[in-house]
């Protein structure tokens, strides 16, 4: 018989988006299925890995059975990605607004930000998306069963969902990540928002506190910035973005703070008390105790994995509270029918990665004999964006890395030398991109501009194709765009191996053919 899984989840404020949101990611009339004698594959979890695996696997002809405990979609489609780049996308065109003057355009006094259309927009943007992972899609396009429940494991090849038992040949855990609680001295019972919560804001914080100077934190700095929120940003170290290039941090701090945002580096909470509706954070900086009273605190200093409740002990999968699910480069776990993929596992906490991650999960797990034709996580060539603006994005090795490593060398281009940047009035912003020693192999590569989520594309497919400066420099661009600063770096690299040694040789040539 079926299962009827009641319907628990709301989303406040529970209006006509949300309500269509849920109708989608948790039907509230959806009954469980019959579960098969047996499937392929269990998939625990239908966030970004997780519907990926389990439609992928499907796709090929395997019997999958896909269990949610919450919302469809995961962090990505509810409260990540979609939401997040949905008010960024508001926060910018304020800013387009306030700057409209220097383009010749006049602006009448008194253009407001309705924050509550805003949110609601968000909150449009992210039900119409939301489709795309329904519950009904994913099971009657693929041939998914969809499972509503807590998962755990059973036995060495059974799952548990209420009272319903599904067996398996092999599993997938995909249950994602939660928000990192700091123990901060009456953090809890001043109240404060993670990325789990912010986005349910109706009304904007005239005064927020953000503590965490990573990608989170200074995406939503930026944003409630712009949209009317005075910010203070408390950041541990001693300089935001510290995962990038130091030029990066310094390029951000004067952009932030230019922009109105009260930066506090080197700046440790260390208690906080509720006054009321006001929220005093007491914190440190140096031997200097001071204090900020804002309305809202928004905590984002990163995720831990969630591997808690699942019946690990149960199958023999070690997990570790920090790192997350024990994974080889295969994503198998120390049960080798049992593979883990995304964040509650990896060390990339990013919805392509997890996307490109289950792939590999796909091929290992179902179609990879006696360990033939496996791939591995490791041969992942993966980009990452910061969607600050200018955005920030990356791939290959770490900028600590590269500065660790002998012979690399780096070329460099502003986007003050583009043209398309200086009419964009958009110069704010560079490319970077390191070789190793005297080969054109590229080891890793940084882009700042407004759209450079877009740009770096350019560089990780040359870095997974194996070519180096020397194809990109051969590789038409258009005139004028923002992306020939890549054109023109790789221009920089082969004007470089013009040494002294060629130009004499060259020189010599053409005299003799005159």
């Amino acid at each position: 018989m079926t299962q009827t899984y009641p319907n628990s989840v709301t989303v406040p404020p529970m209006d006509a988006h949300n309500q269509r949101l849920v109708s989608y990611l948790h039907p509230p009339d959806w009954s469980n299925p019959v579960p098969a004698e047996r499937y392929n594959l269990v998939v625990i979890g239908a966030g970004t890995a997780g519907l990926v695996t389990a439609a992928g696997a499907a796709m090929l002809g395997a019997k999958v059975a896909l269990v949610e405990q919450h919302l469809m979609g995961g962090d990505c489609t509810n409260v990540g990605c979609v939401p997040s780049k949905a008010m960024i996308r508001s926060a910018r065109a304020v800013q387009d607004v306030r700057q409209a003057h220097r383009y010749g355009v006049q602006v009448p006094d008194g253009v407001q930000v309705n924050f509550a259309q805003v949110m609601e927009r968000l909150r449009q943007v992210r039900a119409e998306i939301s489709e795309n992972d329904s519950a009904q899609r994913i099971q009657s396009e693929y041939g998914v069963d969809i499972f509503f429940g807590k998962a755990a494991f059973s036995g060495g090849d059974t799952i548990t969902v209420g009272d319903q038992t599904l067996r398996f040949r092999k599993a997938a855990i995909a249950t994602g990540s939660s928000p990192v609680q700091l123990p901060i001295d009456g953090l809890e019972e001043a109240g404060y928002l993670t990325n789990e919560t912010v986005f349910n804001l109706t009304e904007c914080p005239p005064r927020l506190a953000i503590i965490g100077g990573g990608y989170i934190g200074c995406e939503l700095a930026q944003t409630f910035q712009r949209l009317g929120s005075q910010v203070t940003l408390l950041q541990r170290g001693d300089r935001i973005l510290k995962k990038s290039d130091p030029e990066v941090s310094d390029l951000m701090q004067r952009i932030f703070v230019a922009e109105g945002i009260d930066l506090k580096l080197d700046a440790q909470a260390q208690r906080i008390e509720r006054h009321g509706d006001e929220k005093v954070i007491h914190y440190q900086q140096g031997d200097e105790s001071h204090t900020v009273v804002v309305d809202e605190i928004l905590v984002g200093v990163g995720r831990k994995p969630n591997s808690q409740g699942l019946g690990l002990e149960q199958v023999g999968v070690e997990a570790d509270p920090k790192q997350g699910i024990c994974i080889n480069d295969y994503l198998q776990t120390t049960n080798p029918n049992i593979y883990a993929v995304g964040d509650c596992c990896m060390r990339w906490k990013f919805t392509h990665a997890a996307d490109a991650a289950a792939r590999i999960l796909i091929q290992n797990a179902l179609f990879a004999v006696f360990g033939i034709g496996r791939r591995q996580l490791s041969g992942l060539t993966m980009p990452w964006c910061t969607y600050t603006d200018p955005e920030v994005a990356h791939v290959g090795l770490p900028a600590s890395q590269v500065a660790e490593r002998q012979n690399v060398r780096t070329f460099t281009l502003s986007l003050s030398e583009v043209d398309r940047a200086i009419t964009d009035g958009e110069t704010d912003g560079f490319a970077k991109i390191h070789l190793d020693g005297n080969r054109d192999k590229i080891l890793g590569a940084t882009v700042v501009a407004r759209h450079a989520g877009e740009m770096i594309n350019e560089i990780t497919l040359a870095m997974e194709k194996g070519l180096g400066l020397g194809a990109i420099a051969n590789v038409i661009h258009p005139y004028p765009t923002q992306a020939e600063v890549i054109r023109k770096v790789a221009d920089e690299y082969s004007l470089s191996r013009f040494t002294p040694f060629v130009k004499k040789l060259a020189a010599t040539w053409l005299r003799w053919r005159r």
